[in-house]
């Protein structure tokens, strides 16, 4: 995208952030974003198809990031390893944009409609998640059980490092897939304790 490009989607998106605080989504227009960002309402549809993917826009690149990470991962991982891996790539990109990720969530978590649409992204990230394992030569069901549980540990660790930035997320990132060892462990121990059927 030329540079003239990226400025006007850089503006347009500020702009959607400040309306989107100052009057509540549901109160915004995309002609008020157009014309607070100096574009035309023409303008905001060819960046984005929707008021809404103004803050899910980015989901495209992370999930490029993350099939690419997991593409280049040694072949001697687990699944979750590969995947606390992936996701630990993606520390410097929300590093950078911290501010921007902490007033999404804010708007996300006082909108049901956003609410909605960021259950299907992560759905659509666990998917995503699903066939680069499968492709990483993990067989379906193990992948799609990595995929979709650490995607939700991701989410969860991400959130925490948002409230509260103190502990680094890769940190945070350590955590919760540890935690899911933690859970998978007590199970296969519960299993081993449990007497045969005679």
């Amino acid at each position: 995208m030329p540079r003239s490009g990226l400025a006007a989607r850089q503006r347009l998106l500020q702009a959607a952030l400040d309306l989107f605080q100052e009057h509540g989504f549901d109160r915004t227009t995309t002609a008020q974003i157009a014309r607070r960002a100096g574009v035309t309402e023409r303008t905001f549809f060819h960046h984005f198809p929707d008021k809404r993917e103004v803050l899910f826009g980015g989901q495209e690149h992370l999930r490029d990031l993350l099939r690419s990470a997991v593409r280049d991962a040694p072949g001697e991982l687990s699944p979750l390893d590969v995947l606390l891996k992936a996701f630990q790539s993606l520390h410097e990109v929300m590093e950078d944009s911290r501010s921007y990720l902490q007033q999404r969530q804010q708007l996300i978590a006082a909108t049901p409609a956003l609410r909605e649409r960021e259950v299907a992204k992560l759905a659509y990230l666990a998917d995503e998640l699903t066939e680069a394992l499968q492709e990483h030569a993990i067989p379906h069901q193990p992948a799609a059980l990595a995929g979709h549980t650490a995607a939700a540990a991701f989410n969860i660790a991400a959130s925490a490092w948002l409230a509260d930035p103190t502990e680094p997320l890769n940190a945070r990132l350590a955590s919760a897939f540890e935690d899911l060892r933690f859970i998978c462990t007590e199970q296969r121990s519960k299993d081993s304790e449990r007497p045969a059927n005679r």
